[in-house]
Protein backbone atom coordinates (compact mmCIF):
# COMPACT_ATOMS: atom_id res chain seq x y z
CA UNK A 1 0.00 0.00 0.00
CA UNK A 2 1.46 3.04 -1.00
CA UNK A 3 1.81 6.05 1.83
CA UNK A 4 2.49 9.86 2.38
CA UNK A 5 5.54 11.23 4.55
CA UNK A 6 3.32 11.44 7.74
CA UNK A 7 2.16 7.76 6.75
CA UNK A 8 5.26 6.37 6.63
CA UNK A 9 7.15 7.83 9.62
CA UNK A 10 4.13 6.46 11.76
CA UNK A 11 4.49 3.49 10.26
CA UNK A 12 8.00 2.85 10.86
CA UNK A 13 7.55 4.42 14.35
CA UNK A 14 4.77 1.87 15.40
CA UNK A 15 6.94 -1.15 13.95
CA UNK A 16 4.56 -1.50 10.90
CA UNK A 17 5.05 -2.20 7.29
CA UNK A 18 2.44 -0.31 6.11
CA UNK A 19 -0.88 1.87 7.85
CA UNK A 20 -3.92 3.50 6.24
CA UNK A 21 -6.15 6.45 7.35
CA UNK A 22 -8.34 6.15 10.36
CA UNK A 23 -5.84 3.14 12.05
CA UNK A 24 -5.32 3.20 15.26
CA UNK A 25 -1.57 2.42 16.35
CA UNK A 26 0.91 2.48 19.31
CA UNK A 27 3.97 4.55 18.28
CA UNK A 28 7.17 4.91 19.86
CA UNK A 29 8.11 9.13 20.48
CA UNK A 30 11.45 10.44 19.95
CA UNK A 31 10.73 13.56 22.26
CA UNK A 32 8.15 14.66 24.93
CA UNK A 33 7.58 18.86 24.95
CA UNK A 34 5.88 20.37 27.96
CA UNK A 35 5.80 24.48 28.67
CA UNK A 36 5.27 25.99 31.59
CA UNK A 37 1.25 26.11 31.83
CA UNK A 38 0.86 22.22 30.45
CA UNK A 39 3.66 21.10 32.24
CA UNK A 40 2.78 21.12 36.24
CA UNK A 41 -0.25 19.62 34.90
CA UNK A 42 1.06 16.25 33.17
CA UNK A 43 3.59 16.12 36.27
CA UNK A 44 0.80 15.59 38.58
CA UNK A 45 -0.64 13.15 36.26
CA UNK A 46 2.96 11.52 36.24
CA UNK A 47 2.96 11.38 40.21
CA UNK A 48 0.23 8.79 40.11
CA UNK A 49 2.07 6.37 38.45
CA UNK A 50 4.85 5.99 41.32
CA UNK A 51 7.69 5.54 38.86
CA UNK A 52 11.29 6.80 39.72
CA UNK A 53 11.92 7.47 36.15
CA UNK A 54 10.74 8.95 32.86
CA UNK A 55 11.05 6.00 30.20
CA UNK A 56 14.23 8.14 28.89
CA UNK A 57 15.84 11.47 30.50
CA UNK A 58 17.39 12.93 27.40
CA UNK A 59 14.44 12.47 25.41
CA UNK A 60 11.92 14.81 27.60
CA UNK A 61 12.24 18.63 27.06
CA UNK A 62 10.87 21.20 29.29
CA UNK A 63 10.57 24.75 28.88
CA UNK A 64 9.11 27.94 31.12
CA UNK A 65 8.75 30.02 27.85
CA UNK A 66 4.62 31.09 28.49
CA UNK A 67 4.66 33.23 31.42
CA UNK A 68 8.77 33.58 32.60
CA UNK A 69 10.13 35.74 33.81
CA UNK A 70 7.68 34.40 36.36
CA UNK A 71 5.00 36.96 35.70
CA UNK A 72 3.20 36.86 39.21
CA UNK A 73 3.29 34.30 41.95
CA UNK A 74 0.78 31.62 40.31
CA UNK A 75 3.63 31.60 37.09
CA UNK A 76 5.87 31.13 39.81
CA UNK A 77 4.62 28.37 41.66
CA UNK A 78 3.88 26.71 37.88
CA UNK A 79 7.92 26.87 37.17
CA UNK A 80 9.03 25.54 40.44
CA UNK A 81 6.76 22.61 39.28
CA UNK A 82 8.77 22.03 36.42
CA UNK A 83 12.22 22.76 37.81
CA UNK A 84 11.71 20.33 40.44
CA UNK A 85 10.55 17.98 38.37
CA UNK A 86 13.38 18.38 36.15
CA UNK A 87 15.85 18.15 39.09
CA UNK A 88 14.15 14.69 40.28
CA UNK A 89 13.77 12.81 37.51
CA UNK A 90 17.44 14.17 35.92
CA UNK A 91 16.05 15.91 32.93
CA UNK A 92 18.80 16.51 30.60
CA UNK A 93 16.62 19.48 28.54
CA UNK A 94 15.21 21.50 31.01
CA UNK A 95 15.96 25.51 29.82
CA UNK A 96 15.68 27.62 32.86
CA UNK A 97 15.94 31.61 32.10
CA UNK A 98 18.91 32.49 30.80
CA UNK A 99 19.11 29.16 28.70
CA UNK A 100 15.44 29.69 28.10
CA UNK A 101 13.93 30.57 24.73
CA UNK A 102 10.63 30.69 22.71
CA UNK A 103 9.92 26.47 22.69
CA UNK A 104 9.19 25.57 18.92
CA UNK A 105 12.36 27.88 18.08
CA UNK A 106 14.57 26.37 20.71
CA UNK A 107 14.29 23.01 20.22
CA UNK A 108 15.26 22.85 16.10
CA UNK A 109 18.10 25.75 17.56
CA UNK A 110 19.22 23.08 20.48
CA UNK A 111 19.71 19.79 17.48
CA UNK A 112 17.16 18.23 19.79
CA UNK A 113 14.42 17.85 16.51
CA UNK A 114 16.06 15.76 13.39
CA UNK A 115 13.93 14.68 10.11
CA UNK A 116 11.96 11.69 10.68
CA UNK A 117 11.55 11.64 14.67
CA UNK A 118 8.02 11.33 15.71
CA UNK A 119 7.71 14.29 18.36
CA UNK A 120 5.16 15.35 20.61
CA UNK A 121 4.84 18.73 22.78
CA UNK A 122 1.73 19.45 25.21
CA UNK A 123 1.33 22.53 22.70
CA UNK A 124 -0.57 23.00 20.02
CA UNK A 125 2.13 24.47 17.80
CA UNK A 126 4.04 21.87 18.05
CA UNK A 127 3.44 20.90 14.06
CA UNK A 128 6.63 23.36 13.95
CA UNK A 129 8.97 21.00 13.50
CA UNK A 130 7.11 19.08 9.99
CA UNK A 131 9.40 22.00 8.65
CA UNK A 132 12.43 19.23 9.29
CA UNK A 133 10.69 16.39 7.66
CA UNK A 134 9.62 15.29 11.30
CA UNK A 135 6.14 14.58 12.14
CA UNK A 136 5.19 16.63 15.01
CA UNK A 137 2.08 17.37 16.86
CA UNK A 138 0.53 18.88 19.80
CA UNK A 139 -1.26 16.52 22.45
CA UNK A 140 -2.79 16.94 26.13
CA UNK A 141 -1.38 17.74 29.58
CA UNK A 142 -2.17 13.76 30.00
CA UNK A 143 -0.89 12.25 26.94
CA UNK A 144 2.20 14.31 28.01
CA UNK A 145 2.04 12.18 31.10
CA UNK A 146 1.74 9.14 29.67
CA UNK A 147 4.63 9.45 27.02
CA UNK A 148 6.66 10.46 29.81
CA UNK A 149 6.46 7.10 31.15
CA UNK A 150 6.15 4.94 28.34
CA UNK A 151 7.91 6.37 25.59
CA UNK A 152 4.63 5.61 23.70
CA UNK A 153 1.07 7.15 22.62
CA UNK A 154 -1.54 6.30 20.04
CA UNK A 155 -2.34 8.04 16.91
CA UNK A 156 -5.17 8.11 14.61
CA UNK A 157 -3.43 7.59 10.81
CA UNK A 158 -4.18 10.81 9.35
CA UNK A 159 -5.56 11.31 5.87
CA UNK A 160 -3.73 14.10 3.82
CA UNK A 161 -4.03 17.22 1.42
CA UNK A 162 -0.86 17.94 -0.73
CA UNK A 163 0.13 21.72 -1.21
CA UNK A 164 1.57 21.88 -4.50
CA UNK A 165 4.06 24.61 -4.95
CA UNK A 166 5.76 27.11 -7.66
CA UNK A 167 7.40 29.86 -8.16
CA UNK A 168 9.00 31.93 -5.58
CA UNK A 169 8.36 34.48 -3.33
CA UNK A 170 8.11 37.91 -4.66
CA UNK A 171 10.04 40.64 -2.22
CA UNK A 172 8.28 41.04 1.05
CA UNK A 173 6.32 38.09 0.66
CA UNK A 174 7.29 35.24 2.94
CA UNK A 175 5.91 31.85 4.66
CA UNK A 176 3.33 34.03 7.09
CA UNK A 177 1.72 35.47 3.73
CA UNK A 178 1.78 31.88 1.97
CA UNK A 179 0.42 29.83 5.46
CA UNK A 180 -2.37 32.82 5.99
CA UNK A 181 -3.41 32.86 2.14
CA UNK A 182 -3.15 28.79 2.67
CA UNK A 183 -5.97 29.04 5.92
CA UNK A 184 -7.90 32.05 4.13
CA UNK A 185 -8.35 29.17 1.58
CA UNK A 186 -9.66 26.02 3.05
CA UNK A 187 -10.52 27.52 6.46
CA UNK A 188 -9.90 26.95 10.23
CA UNK A 189 -11.48 23.20 9.86
CA UNK A 190 -10.06 22.55 6.52
CA UNK A 191 -7.62 19.99 7.44
CA UNK A 192 -9.27 18.75 10.49
CA UNK A 193 -7.49 15.91 11.42
CA UNK A 194 -5.63 15.86 8.61
CA UNK A 195 -2.11 16.05 7.43
CA UNK A 196 -0.70 18.62 5.27
CA UNK A 197 2.37 17.95 3.49
CA UNK A 198 4.10 20.13 1.22
CA UNK A 199 5.84 19.30 -2.48
CA UNK A 200 6.60 21.04 -5.51
CA UNK A 201 9.74 22.45 -7.61
CA UNK A 202 8.93 26.08 -5.24
CA UNK A 203 9.28 24.22 -1.79
CA UNK A 204 13.20 24.82 -2.84
CA UNK A 205 12.83 28.29 -3.00
CA UNK A 206 11.80 28.62 0.40
CA UNK A 207 14.08 29.10 3.04
CA UNK A 208 14.22 27.07 6.50
CA UNK A 209 12.51 29.89 8.67
CA UNK A 210 9.60 30.48 5.47
CA UNK A 211 8.42 26.33 6.33
CA UNK A 212 9.05 26.97 10.38
CA UNK A 213 6.16 29.24 10.12
CA UNK A 214 4.08 27.44 7.39
CA UNK A 215 4.14 24.21 9.79
CA UNK A 216 3.79 25.94 13.38
CA UNK A 217 0.76 27.55 11.58
CA UNK A 218 -0.88 24.08 10.43
CA UNK A 219 -3.20 23.97 13.93
CA UNK A 220 -4.40 27.06 12.65
CA UNK A 221 -6.28 24.66 9.84
CA UNK A 222 -7.36 22.49 12.27
CA UNK A 223 -4.44 20.04 10.83
CA UNK A 224 -2.41 17.23 12.76
CA UNK A 225 0.50 18.29 11.64
CA UNK A 226 2.12 19.78 8.52
CA UNK A 227 5.37 18.41 7.11
CA UNK A 228 8.04 19.56 3.93
CA UNK A 229 10.05 17.05 2.05
CA UNK A 230 13.82 17.00 3.05
CA UNK A 231 15.91 18.47 0.56
CA UNK A 232 19.31 20.09 0.45
CA UNK A 233 17.90 22.90 2.44
CA UNK A 234 16.89 20.58 5.53
CA UNK A 235 19.47 18.82 5.36
CA UNK A 236 22.29 21.69 5.95
CA UNK A 237 19.99 23.29 8.62
CA UNK A 238 19.74 19.10 10.49
CA UNK A 239 23.18 18.73 9.69
CA UNK A 240 24.65 22.41 11.55
CA UNK A 241 22.50 21.31 14.24
CA UNK A 242 21.77 18.30 14.84
CA UNK A 243 24.21 15.30 16.29
CA UNK A 244 22.02 12.58 15.07
CA UNK A 245 22.13 11.35 11.47
CA UNK A 246 18.67 12.27 9.61
CA UNK A 247 16.03 9.61 9.02
CA UNK A 248 14.65 10.68 5.06
CA UNK A 249 11.13 9.71 4.14
CA UNK A 250 9.51 10.38 0.54
CA UNK A 251 6.11 10.32 -0.15
CA UNK A 252 4.95 7.70 -2.33
CA UNK A 253 4.71 8.39 -6.04
CA UNK A 254 1.35 7.28 -6.00
CA UNK A 255 0.29 7.98 -2.59
CA UNK A 256 -2.99 8.68 -1.81
CA UNK A 257 -4.45 12.27 -0.95
CA UNK A 258 -7.83 13.66 -0.40
CA UNK A 259 -7.45 16.92 -2.86
CA UNK A 260 -4.09 18.57 -4.71
CA UNK A 261 -3.86 22.37 -4.51
CA UNK A 262 -1.72 23.82 -6.60
CA UNK A 263 -0.22 27.18 -5.29
CA UNK A 264 2.24 29.95 -7.06
CA UNK A 265 4.15 31.76 -4.75
CA UNK A 266 5.06 34.56 -7.25
CA UNK A 267 1.31 35.14 -6.94
CA UNK A 268 1.03 35.61 -3.18
CA UNK A 269 0.50 39.37 -1.95
CA UNK A 270 1.23 40.25 1.38
CA UNK A 271 -1.21 38.78 3.64
CA UNK A 272 -3.80 39.91 6.85
CA UNK A 273 -5.71 38.03 8.75
CA UNK A 274 -8.65 39.78 10.45
CA UNK A 275 -10.34 39.36 13.50
CA UNK A 276 -11.22 36.55 14.93
CA UNK A 277 -9.83 33.94 13.31
CA UNK A 278 -6.71 33.02 11.28
CA UNK A 279 -8.87 32.50 8.05
CA UNK A 280 -10.11 36.32 7.71
CA UNK A 281 -7.37 36.55 5.26
CA UNK A 282 -7.33 39.64 2.96
CA UNK A 283 -4.33 40.67 0.68
CA UNK A 284 -2.82 44.20 1.80
CA UNK A 285 -4.67 45.69 -1.28
CA UNK A 286 -7.95 44.49 0.16
CA UNK A 287 -6.94 45.77 3.85
CA UNK A 288 -8.23 49.77 3.42
CA UNK A 289 -7.70 52.08 6.23
CA UNK A 290 -6.96 50.51 9.75
CA UNK A 291 -5.35 52.58 12.16
CA UNK A 292 -3.66 50.37 15.06
CA UNK A 293 -2.48 50.82 18.34
CA UNK A 294 0.29 48.16 18.92
CA UNK A 295 2.68 46.32 17.08
CA UNK A 296 4.27 42.66 17.61
CA UNK A 297 7.12 40.99 16.42
CA UNK A 298 8.44 37.32 17.72
CA UNK A 299 6.77 34.52 18.82
CA UNK A 300 7.20 31.03 17.76
CA UNK A 301 5.51 31.40 14.33
CA UNK A 302 8.10 35.24 13.53
CA UNK A 303 10.53 35.61 16.02
CA UNK A 304 13.42 34.26 14.52
CA UNK A 305 16.89 36.09 13.01
CA UNK A 306 15.31 36.54 9.17
CA UNK A 307 12.34 37.98 10.97
CA UNK A 308 14.35 40.47 12.91
CA UNK A 309 16.28 41.22 9.81
CA UNK A 310 13.11 42.47 7.77
CA UNK A 311 11.94 44.36 10.29
CA UNK A 312 15.41 46.23 10.84
CA UNK A 313 15.25 47.30 7.11
CA UNK A 314 12.26 48.75 7.82
CA UNK A 315 12.55 50.41 10.56
CA UNK A 316 16.07 51.68 10.18
CA UNK A 317 16.22 55.36 10.56
CA UNK A 318 12.87 55.64 10.98
CA UNK A 319 10.84 56.14 14.05
CA UNK A 320 7.61 54.48 15.03
CA UNK A 321 4.03 56.05 14.59
CA UNK A 322 3.42 58.29 17.68
CA UNK A 323 0.84 56.20 19.59
CA UNK A 324 2.10 52.92 18.42
CA UNK A 325 3.75 50.80 21.28
CA UNK A 326 5.86 48.53 19.25
CA UNK A 327 7.43 45.54 20.94
CA UNK A 328 10.00 43.11 19.53
CA UNK A 329 10.28 39.47 21.18
CA UNK A 330 13.83 37.38 19.95
CA UNK A 331 12.86 33.66 19.78
CA UNK A 332 15.75 32.52 21.54
CA UNK A 333 18.80 33.65 23.81
CA UNK A 334 20.88 33.10 20.89
CA UNK A 335 18.66 34.78 18.44
CA UNK A 336 18.94 37.86 20.84
CA UNK A 337 22.51 38.03 20.75
CA UNK A 338 22.98 37.59 17.28
CA UNK A 339 20.22 40.46 16.84
CA UNK A 340 22.61 42.37 18.56
CA UNK A 341 25.67 41.53 16.87
CA UNK A 342 24.36 42.51 13.96
CA UNK A 343 23.36 45.74 15.32
CA UNK A 344 19.08 45.24 14.90
CA UNK A 345 18.32 45.90 18.30
CA UNK A 346 20.12 49.28 17.89
CA UNK A 347 17.54 49.69 15.39
CA UNK A 348 14.61 48.78 17.02
CA UNK A 349 15.25 51.29 20.20
CA UNK A 350 16.45 54.19 18.01
CA UNK A 351 13.29 53.72 15.96
CA UNK A 352 11.30 53.80 19.41
CA UNK A 353 10.77 50.11 19.67
CA UNK A 354 10.80 48.08 22.79
CA UNK A 355 12.74 44.20 22.89
CA UNK A 356 11.86 41.99 25.09
CA UNK A 357 13.56 38.64 26.78
CA UNK A 358 12.34 35.69 24.60
CA UNK A 359 8.76 34.88 25.95
CA UNK A 360 5.20 33.73 24.71
CA UNK A 361 3.94 36.21 26.99
CA UNK A 362 1.98 38.60 24.49
CA UNK A 363 0.98 35.94 21.80
CA UNK A 364 -1.57 34.49 24.27
CA UNK A 365 -2.50 37.58 26.35
CA UNK A 366 -0.55 36.33 29.33
CA UNK A 367 1.59 39.23 30.29
CA UNK A 368 4.72 42.14 28.01
CA UNK A 369 2.10 43.58 25.51
CA UNK A 370 -1.88 42.84 27.14
CA UNK A 371 -4.45 44.99 25.01
CA UNK A 372 -6.95 47.36 26.68
CA UNK A 373 -10.47 47.63 25.25
CA UNK A 374 -11.06 48.60 21.64
CA UNK A 375 -7.39 48.15 20.98
CA UNK A 376 -5.92 46.90 17.68
CA UNK A 377 -2.88 45.16 17.09
CA UNK A 378 -1.25 43.93 14.18
CA UNK A 379 1.16 40.68 15.72
CA UNK A 380 3.73 38.12 13.65
CA UNK A 381 1.63 35.96 16.13
CA UNK A 382 -0.53 32.57 15.32
CA UNK A 383 -4.22 33.17 16.57
CA UNK A 384 -6.09 36.07 16.34
CA UNK A 385 -9.42 34.58 18.51
CA UNK A 386 -11.79 36.93 20.55
CA UNK A 387 -9.74 38.45 23.73
CA UNK A 388 -5.97 36.67 22.47
CA UNK A 389 -4.26 39.50 23.00
CA UNK A 390 -6.46 40.97 26.03
CA UNK A 391 -9.61 42.32 26.44
CA UNK A 392 -12.77 40.54 24.50
CA UNK A 393 -13.40 43.76 22.65
CA UNK A 394 -9.83 43.97 21.20
CA UNK A 395 -8.82 42.85 18.22
CA UNK A 396 -5.76 41.11 16.99
CA UNK A 397 -4.37 41.39 13.21
CA UNK A 398 -1.86 38.62 12.03
CA UNK A 399 0.84 39.52 9.06
CA UNK A 400 4.19 38.90 8.58
CA UNK A 401 6.81 40.82 10.16
CA UNK A 402 7.09 43.03 6.90
CA UNK A 403 3.79 44.32 7.47
CA UNK A 404 3.84 44.40 11.20
CA UNK A 405 6.98 47.09 10.58
CA UNK A 406 5.67 49.00 7.82
CA UNK A 407 2.50 49.13 10.35
CA UNK A 408 4.29 50.35 13.15
CA UNK A 409 6.20 53.16 10.61
CA UNK A 410 2.68 54.56 9.55
CA UNK A 411 0.22 53.76 12.31
CA UNK A 412 -2.38 52.05 10.12
CA UNK A 413 -2.18 48.51 8.52
CA UNK A 414 0.34 49.12 5.57
CA UNK A 415 2.03 47.68 2.78
CA UNK A 416 6.11 47.23 3.51
CA UNK A 417 5.91 48.50 -0.43
CA UNK A 418 5.22 51.81 0.12
CA UNK A 419 7.97 52.45 2.98
CA UNK A 420 10.45 50.64 1.08
CA UNK A 421 14.32 50.59 2.60
CA UNK A 422 17.01 53.32 3.04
Amino acid sequence: MSMTMTQKILAEHAGLPQVHPGQLVMADVDLVLGNDITSPVAIKEFAKFNLDKVFDKSKVALVPDHFTPNKDIKAAQQCKCMRQFAHDFDIEHYFEVGQMGIEHALLPEQGLVNAGDLIIGADSHTCTYGALGAFSTGVGSTDMAAAMATGKLWFKIPQAIRFNLTGTFTRWVSGKDLVLHIIGMIGVDGALYKSIEFCGTGVASTTMDDRFTVCNMAIEAGAKNGIFPVDAVALEYVASHCKRLPKVYEADSDAEYERTVDIDLGAIRPTVAFPHLPENAKTIDEVGNVPIDQVVIGSCTNGRISDLRVAAQLLKGRKVAKGVRTIIFPATQQIYLQAMEEGLLRIFVEAGAVVSTPTCGPCLGGHMGILAEGERAVATTNRNFVGRMGHVQSEVYLASPAVAAASALTGRIANPEEIGVN
